[in-house]
């Protein structure tokens, strides 16, 4: 034999009940439950109520002296006991005589079946308990199956009377109280049915509502948000919770094809960049198999172009690593003198340029501005920069470099404005930072084309000439090394004003710092 739950146990393939229909089937439960305790109190309380009306009525009446004389010398009742109107309806007096037993004869009003009584009082005494020295019991009647309330009354001479009202009036009222209960409580528990169905689906209609949502965003309608989001309310909760979560999974799937996409195109520049060395190193070999007098020139293109790819892999395992979350060094960097170091290798490379270095706000002096940071990775930047600016623009152009301390704000850099591209996070508004800029007069970027310049084997250049530009990684090298210090590498340009590079990093903190924005240019 199987044991429920066990390893051979058959699936439970009742149909689990839905929230709808356990909360209508509450809420009737609840209603018809209320409704029958109500009316068992009501049922219970009327019958105490009747069975004391009827009890008062007994213990309001007892047989007079002369009544007991009568009944014991068996000379009938005189007219003040058996006329209309002095007896309650259907009363009954018994008498027992000054033996203990039973009289025959009885004073009786209406005609229905009389108490079944004992022979002797002895034994009607044991039937039924004292109330003030009187005793009150229940009989059933001589025939029938009716029932009657009696009282022992005392009379002279140890006589006996028993005064008797029926009880069949309490019985059929409370038998039509009964019926009136029973229909009354099938008519609320169909009334509760109904109208807890109708709330209940008023009071779910906010989750039907988004289990529609729900449905449409399942085949495809990501776009699509729940409506009820009133933060009052437990359903307008769990819908704004939900609409947060699917902003963020919109977001993730967005952020997922954003990067299959640039893995693919990752890929794709990858080969068109290693392909066009190989294919050099391959053609001018064989040149050089073919033709020994060409020889000497093969040689120096094939290792021009062997020194060009192993730029190119050198780059991309640069970025691997700097993928990786490296640990920068973190000594005390003067990007002053990077700047002038990087300033006086570029001019000696680009004789004809004129590039100058400058303070970061006209009129000021320069001075010293220390980071904490890597001086080589920080120095790598600055070289790519101005590396960038020199092949991308005429040999003319004048390169202009900036150093100085500012605060985040929308004019000075790090945070988001019009014409300025960055592929890291802005840093938070008013925060203290060392800048350095690499500003050029060129021909500038289009909006398109700033915010891809950052991007993996990007060249604004839709020929892809290698005559002006490099690998592509340049960019990504210097935005990958700022956002590791902390910092943020960002464009501002506009069509005709050039391109502005801008490196903003966190400000050295020492022991004699005079505190956050001291000495601040702007």
């Amino acid at each position: 034999m199987n044991t429920v739950n066990g390893p051979g146990a058959a699936p439970d393939r009742r149909r689990p009940a839905s929230l709808r229909r356990r909360l209508t089937w509450g809420v009737t439960l609840l209603v018809t439950a209320v409704v029958l305790a109500v009316e068992t109190i009501t049922f219970v309380s009327l019958r105490y109520w009747l069975l004391e009306s009827v009890d008062r009525s007994l213990t309001s009446f007892c047989p007079p002296e002369p009544a007991f004389r009568d009944a014991a010398s068996g000379r009938g009742f005189p007219s003040y006991v058996t006329s209309p109107g002095v007896l309650p309806a259907d009363f009954r007096i018994h008498f027992y005589g000054t033996d203990g037993r039973l009289l025959t004869d009885a004073i009786a009003e209406g005609t229905a079946p009389g108490p079944s009584l004992p022979p002797t009082s002895d034994a009607l005494v044991a039937q039924g308990p004292a109330a003030g020295g009187e005793h009150l019991a229940s009989v059933p009647a001589v025939s029938g199956d009716g029932s009657w309330r009696t009282i022992v009354r005392p009379g002279p001479d140890g006589m006996r009377a028993v005064v008797s009202l029926p009880l069949d009036p309490v019985r059929n009222t409370l038998r039509t109280m009964l019926l009136a209960d029973a229909a009354l409580l099938l008519l609320t528990a169909a009334g509760a049915l109904a109208g807890a169905r109708w709330v209940v689906r008023l009071g779910l209609l906010p989750l039907t509502r988004m289990e529609r949502a729900a449905q449409q965003i399942t085949v495809g309608n990501l776009d699509l948000r729940l409506p009820d989001t009133d933060e009052r309310t437990e359903t307008g909760r769990l819908g704004s919770v939900l609409n947060t979560m699917l902003d963020q999974l919109q977001s993730a799937l967005r952020e997922r094809e954003a990067s299959e996409a640039r893995l693919r195109r990752f890929l794709d520049d990858m080969g068109h960049e290693l392909r066009t060395p190989l294919t050099a190193v391959q053609g001018f070999a064989e040149l050089a198999l073919r033709h020994e007098q060409q020889s000497a020139e093969a040689n120096r293109l094939i290792t021009q172009n062997a020194a060009r790819m192993s730029l190119l892999v050198d780059d991309m395992q640069l970025l691997a690593r700097l993928d990786q979350q490296p640990t920068y060094r973190a000594e005390p960097v003067d990007l002053l003198s990077l700047a002038a170091d990087a300033v006086g290798a570029t001019a000696v490379g680009s004789p004809s340029r004129d590039i100058s270095l400058d303070p970061l706000r006209p009129g000021s002096e320069l001075d010293v501005v220390e980071t904490p940071g890597d001086p080589h990775r920080l120095r790598q930047v600055i070289d790519n920069l101005l590396s960038n600016a020199c092949r991308h623009t005429p040999p003319a152009t004048p390169v202009a470099v900036r150093v100085g301390r500012t605060r985040t704000a929308p004019d000075t850099g790090g945070v988001n404005a019009p014409h300025r591209a960055s592929p890291t996070p802005p840093l938070p508004p008013g925060v203290p930072v060392c800048v350095l800029e690499v500003a050029d007069e060129g021909a500038g970027l289009s909006a398109e084309d700033a915010h891809q310049v950052f991007d993996r084997f990007y060249r604004a250049d839709p020929s892809r000439s290698r005559d002006r530009g490099g690998s592509g990684l340049g960019l990504s090298i210097a935005a990958t090394i700022a956002q590791g210090h902390g910092g943020r590498l960002e464009l501002d340009t506009g069509s005709g004003r050039g391109c502005t590079f801008r490196v903003l990093l966190p400000i050295l903190r020492t022991g004699g710092d005079p505190g956050p924005g001291a000495g601040l240019d702007g």
